[in-house]
């Protein structure tokens, strides 16, 4: 593992693994976070989720949250030759990672469409080492089975096979899809999609969820109720 990721890593845990704190995470869903960090004004809104082509493929098994473990691989080009080694090495880094972990792979290649980057096998290691999903800019595969695990998945969609996938780096900083992921940033995702959670603002974040349930809770009594009109709205702004 290299001595970067080790330094984040620390870094990590020293901010917030509280389980309890995984736990209320995983009781809000990915919106309401998305507009309580829109609230803090931290980010400009256009940043920290992934686009469309990133699908939750089991929306059923609820939240997602875990602290990330990168890697970037190639897949159906062929640069280099297969190397048992760098996937100890990346399972090895799972150990290693605050728990719950969520890995996520970056395609070096081209072809994001043709290639599968975890199948039961991995996912079952990956469970055992205390992961709880993958995320991926390409494609995965043996859904049923992975879906029995209870393992997330989120990537472009399923393909049959893994082409000649290969594990480049580990522990770096990558993209999905246009959203920056560093080793240990928190990455939370539900049906709707995938953002990342900003560390180090675990109080105000809690606080801005509760203010968007509340905001949003009055919005939608009104707009129920027999005192909707139009010329009401004004009241009622979503910023």
């Amino acid at each position: 593992m290299s001595t970067w990721f080790a330094k984040r890593n620390m870094n990590v845990q020293d901010q917030e693994t509280k389980p309890e704190w995984i736990e209320y995470l995983r009781s809000v869903d990915s919106p309401t976070l998305s507009n309580a960090i829109e609230l803090l004004k931290i980010r400009p809104r256009r940043e920290g989720f992934t686009p469309v082509e990133i699908r939750c493929l089991f929306p059923e098994l609820g939240r997602m949250c875990g602290y990330a473990v990168t890697a970037q691989v190639e897949t159906v080009n062929e640069t280099a030759p297969f190397e048992l080694e760098r996937f100890i090495e990346l399972y090895r880094a799972v150990e290693a990672s605050p728990k719950p972990a969520v890995v996520a792979l970056q395609e070096l290649g081209g072809h994001h469409n043709y290639a599968a980057h975890a199948g039961e096998v991995m996912s079952t290691i990956f469970t055992r080492l205390g992961e709880v999903g993958l995320v991926s800019d390409c494609c995965v595969r043996d859904l049923p089975e992975v879906r029995n695990l209870g393992f997330h998945y989120f990537a472009r969609g399923s393909v049959v096979s893994h082409a000649s996938f290969r594990i480049v780096r580990i522990a770096v900083p990558i993209q999905i899809h246009g959203l920056p992921v560093l080793p240990g940033d928190l990455l939370h995702g539900d049906a709707n999609g995938l953002l990342s959670l900003p560390a180090g603002h675990e109080k105000e974040l809690a606080a801005a969820v509760d203010q968007v349930r509340s905001r949003e809770k009055r919005l939608m009594d009104w707009a129920r109720s027999d005192q909707f009109s139009l010329d009401g709205f004004h009241k009622f702004v979503v910023e």
